[in-house]
C-alpha cells in the first residue's frame, strides 16, 4: 500500500526521491546520483544517493530505462509522489481572468461554453482539454405522458435542440388518459425554454405549495419523472481540443497506435460514462495515471479531471486535462479546480 510505503520511508529517501521525480518532469529523462547532487539541498555523497535509489527501485517506485543512463518514476513512483510529495502551486490572477473571460456565458449555449471551457483549459495547460457532460441540461420544448399498460406511464421530454428522452415511471394505474394530458399540457406550458437541473428546482416549491388537484398531481408525477428516475447518460456531450499537443511528447509520440486508439476511444465515446459515474463520487480533483487511467489504459497517458456542479451543488459533469505521465501536476491540479468551480457558476 502507498500509505504504508509513506510512513516506512525515511526523509532523506523521500527527498531524494521527490528531487528525481521533479528532475523527470522538468526533463522527461532519467536522472541519476549526479544530477541528484547538482539540484542541492543535500548533504550526501554520490555513492549514499546511488544506495538509496537503488532502494528505491527495489520498493518497485523507480526503474532504470537502461544500466548507466539513471532512473525514472514508475507509475507506482508517481502514484506516490502525486499523493505524498507534491506541492500544488498558485494560479496567477491572469491565467484566474482568462478562465473566467473566455467560460463566460454571455451570448453563449450551453455546448458552446462547455465547447469554450475545453479549448481554455487545452491552452493553459498546453495539453488536451476535455470536457464530459449529460445531456440533461438542454431547455425543454414538450413534455408529455403517455400511458404504456396498466401499471407503467412513459414521460417523453422533447428538448428545443430536437433531441427527444423517454423515461419510463411506475404509476400502478392511479391516473387516467385524461388527467395525463391535462397534466402534460399544463407541465409543457410552465417547464417551457427550462432545462433539468432549473425544472428540479421549481419541482422542490411547487409540490409544498400546491393548491388544486392538477397541481398536486402535476407535481407528483413530475416529481417522479425528472428527480426519480434516472437520466440516460450513454451519450454524453464530449468537447476536447488540443489532441495534437499530445504529439509534442517524445515518448507518447513514439507510439502513434495508442495515440490512435486513444483518438478512437474518444469518437466512439467508451467509458464516458464511467468518468461522469467516478465524478459523482469524487470530492475534488482526482489524478488517474498510466495504466490506473480507466479511460486510456495503457497508453502512457495521465488524466487529471474535477467535477463541476450547479449552485444545488449536484454534480453535474467534469472537466479535465489530458497528457503524459509526467505532466506538470503542481499547476494542472489547481487550474482544473478553479475551472471547474467557473464552469458551475456560470452555466446554472
Amino acid at each position: 500500500m502507498i500509505e504504508n510505503l509513506y510512513a516506512d520511508l525515511n526523509d532523506r529517501s523521500k527527498l531524494i526521491f521527490k528531487k528525481l521525480v521533479e528532475s523527470y518532469l522538468k526533463t522527461g529523462s532519467p536522472a541519476g546520483s549526479e544530477t541528484i547532487m547538482k539540484m542541492g539541498g543535500l548533504n550526501l555523497s554520490s555513492a549514499s544517493i546511488r544506495s538509496i535509489l537503488s532502494n528505491l527501485q527495489k520498493e518497485g517506485l523507480l526503474y532504470a530505462p537502461h544500466r548507466s543512463a539513471g532512473r525514472m518514476p514508475t507509475e507506482k513512483g508517481m502514484r506516490f509522489f502525486v499523493d505524498g510529495l507534491l506541492e500544488f502551486g498558485r494560479i496567477s490572477k491572469t491565467d484566474k481572468e482568462n478562465i473566467k473571460q473566455q467560460c463566460s456565458s454571455k451570448g453563449k449555449s450551453y455546448e458552446e461554453v462547455l465547447d469554450v471551457a475545453s479549448r481554455a483549459i487545452s491552452g493553459l495547460s498546453n495539453y488536451a482539454g476535455i470536457v464530459i457532460a449529460p445531456k440533461f441540461q438542454k431547455n425543454l420544448k414538450h413534455l408529455e405522458f403517455i400511458r404504456l399498460n396498466k401499471s407503467q406511464l412513459m414521460l417523453i421530454l422533447a428538448y428545443e435542440n430536437g433531441e427527444v428522452e423517454n423515461r419510463i415511471i411506475e404509476d400502478n394505474g392511479k391516473y387516467n388518459n385524461s388527467l395525463l394530458i391535462q397534466a402534460s399540457n399544463y407541465l409543457t406550458s410552465k417547464f417551457t425554454n427550462k432545462n433539468i437541473s432549473q425544472i428540479k428546482r421549481v419541482i422542490q416549491t411547487d409540490i409544498k405549495n400546491s393548491q388544486n388537484e392538477l397541481e398536486i398531481i402535476s407535481s407528483k408525477l413530475i416529481k417522479q419523472g425528472i428527480i426519480q428516475t434516472p437520466p440516460n447518460v450513454k451519450n454524453p456531450y464530449i468537447f476536447l481540443h488540443g489532441q495534437s499537443n499530445l504529439l509534442k511528447d517524445e515518448i507518447i509520440s513514439k507510439d502513434l497506435d495508442q495515440i490512435r486508439n486513444l483518438f478512437d476511444d474518444i469518437e466512439k465515446k467508451s467509458s464516458f460514462v464511467e468518468i461522469l459515474e467516478t465524478a459523482g463520487k469524487a470530492k475534488g480533483v482526482q489524478i488517474f495515471i498510466g495504466s490506473k487511467n480507466f479511460l486510456f489504459k495503457h497508453s502512457g497517458l495521465s488524466m487529471v479531471m474535477a467535477p463541476y456542479k450547479n449552485n444545488d451543488q449536484e454534480i453535474i459533469g467534469a472537466i479535465g486535462v489530458v497528457g503524459p505521465t509526467r505532466l506538470n501536476y503542481s499547476k494542472i491540479v489547481p487550474l482544473v479546480d478553479y475551472t471547474s468551480k467557473i464552469i458551475g457558476k456560470v452555466i446554472d
